[in-house]
């Protein structure tokens, strides 16, 4: 059995950019775990499918159209299809995305 959140954490150890893994994907959807170390950014990109991001652990800034959205554990937010964003994290983070 493979451990998808332990794995992250442990490579993010000696990582200098945040670590993303497969957690579950089927036909028509995906859903990944990123970890993050605090002060780790996921610079400007966009997403081919409309993608929901949930805070698991730690706090993020969502950063959209000149936008800054603070979230903490727990939060969510909708991510438009091939919009430009980026997410920094304010301290060590998990965050969950679904993708479809």
């Amino acid at each position: 059995m493979s451990m998808t959140v332990e794995a992250i954490k442990e490579q993010l150890e000696n990582a200098d950019r945040p670590i993303a893994k497969s957690f579950h994907t089927g036909d028509h959807f995906k859903v990944l775990v990123f970890g993050f170390k605090k002060g780790m950014k996921l610079d400007d990109h966009t997403a081919h499918h409309p993608t929901k991001l949930l805070v698991l652990e730690g706090e993020v800034i969502y950063h959209q159209s000149k936008k800054d959205e603070r979230l903490k554990q727990f939060d969510e937010i909708d991510i438009p299809a091939k919009v430009e964003h980026s997410v920094a994290a304010l301290e060590d983070s998990l965050v969950l995305l679904t993708q479809g």
